[in-house]
């Protein structure tokens, strides 16, 4: 008896390790069947992509280079500047002139304050040439998108000086690529009593605070940058750690 019920027992467990084996290699296949089904799908995303870009025949040589211009511009693909293209000739001849002429007259026309290096229509710009600003704080910015997105907040009062990018050799952008000795020479004559870094917190950005840091250590005049922190509506369990431990290393008095 007692052998009979380990023979059925063996018989069991055998029956058990084949099903198992069966189910292991049903799933090895379905898993198999699945990740070549995505590499399916992403070759043939990848190759209607470039169907699309290299096989697709133009009626027009104008369109093509029409597409094809509109295609350089950075964020733009060849699907969007055929969408656009084909959107300008359904506009009238004086709407697409109107266009047309905008940035013809922004590439010419357009000029750089000779103070901050803003965007103006003048030759200096509108923010330099107000008398209400606070001529005394120069904020440092990287670029024009940067002093429009300070602006916005409309709680600074100051002037700007804006780089034209910050310091990256991986990039091949040095010192001498950016407005930092124009920076230098606006000190004494605007006699500026505070420069106030806001670049990006990046390792570029600080490498860049830090050159310009020296260079201006040769005047008596004050130096501070923009708080880092959590951002208003952030969760900390969502906060990197860099941030974070700024936030706490960078407390304020709590007022009501």
């Amino acid at each position: 008896m007692a052998r009979f019920e380990l023979t059925t027992s063996c018989s069991q467990s055998r029956h058990s390790n084949r099903a198992e084996l069966h189910l292991d290699i049903s799933l090895s296949k379905a898993s198999a069947k699945v990740l070549h089904f995505f590499e399916t799908t992403k070759f043939l995303n990848h190759f209607f992509l470039v169907f699309f870009i290299f096989m697709v025949e133009f009626p027009s040589i104008l369109l093509e280079n029409a597409v094809n211009s509109f295609a350089s511009l950075p964020g733009i693909g060849q699907k969007t500047a055929l969408r656009l293209v084909l959107h300008l000739l359904r506009q009238s001849n004086a709407e697409v002139e109107n266009f047309a002429t905008s940035l013809t007259k922004l590439k010419q026309e357009i000029h750089y304050c000779k103070y901050c290096h803003n965007i103006s229509d003048t030759e200096i710009c509108g923010i330099c040439s107000n008398p209400k600003r606070d001529r005394s704080t120069l904020c440092v910015v990287e670029n024009i998108r940067d002093v429009m997105s300070i602006e916005a907040t409309q709680q600074y009062n100051g002037l700007y000086h804006v780089l034209g990018g910050i310091i990256s050799p991986m990039d091949g952008i040095g010192p001498k690529d950016l407005q930092i000795d124009s920076l230098k020479q606006r000190i004494v004559p605007e006699n500026i009593k505070e420069v106030i870094f806001a670049l990006p917190a990046t390792m570029e950005g600080d490498t860049t605070n830090f050159y310009i840091f020296r260079q201006l250590s040769e005047f008596d005049i004050k130096i501070t940058m923009i708080a880092r922190g959590v951002a208003v509506g952030n969760e900390l369990e969502y906060t990197d750690e860099v941030t974070l431990g700024r936030s706490i290393l960078n407390r304020v008095a709590f007022n009501n």
